[in-house]
């Protein structure tokens, strides 16, 4: 019994070990969104081999968005390698006072994404797959509509094809050589 004793005492003044932990990056200022997880196969001579995808959005709700998907044969790394692809795909979008500055539609495949802007206080009406790139990139007040496949990487590719193409009135003024109030 001693001996016992003498163990847990040996034990107790002692921190446990710490575990390695990677450190989150929200020292960056960016916020990730996990849209989908998808288990794929592909078929091979010997077999069916068992694979997962992930599509991750990462945003710093400033107007900075990227959208990345990683594969792997663990759903951890593979969120890990969409994460990662999404930091380095991360665009610029103009947005004026909380909304886009103009409509536009977003295309890509066989999905088309319809983009509003909206008066203050609407806030972000859209569907799973486009919300996670509108709010993460700070929009506030819009509408949206998707029209053809609802495939959710098209819908996220789709979304983000339209913001990336939206231009301001500034810039398109300085295009024409003109006066942003004669646009």
């Amino acid at each position: 019994m001693s001996e016992e004793v003498k163990k847990d005492k040996k034990f107790e003044g002692k921190p446990k070990a710490e575990r390695k932990v990677a450190p989150r990056r929200e020292e960056e200022g960016f916020d990730k969104k996990l849209v989908c997880v998808r288990r794929v196969t592909k078929v091979v001579k010997g077999g069916r081999t068992l694979r997962f995808s992930a599509l991750v959005v990462v945003g710093d709700g400033k107007n900075g968005v990227g959208i990345g998907i990683g594969k792997s044969a663990e759903v951890p790394s593979a969120i890990d390698k969409a994460t990662a692809t999404a930091r380095k795909n991360i665009n610029k979008i103009r947005i004026v006072e909380g909304t886009i500055p103009h409509e536009i539609i977003g295309k890509f495949g066989s999905t088309k994404v319809l983009m509003l802007p909206a008066k203050p206080g609407t806030g972000v009406i859209a569907g799973g797959a486009a919300r996670a790139v509108l709010e993460l990139a700070g929009i506030k007040d819009i509408v949206t509509k998707i029209h053809g496949s609802t495939n959710k990487i098209n819908c996220v590719k789709a979304t983000m094809n339209g913001l990336v193409a939206l231009k301001t009135r500034e810039e398109i003024a300085a295009r024409r050589g003109k006066a942003p109030q004669e646009i």
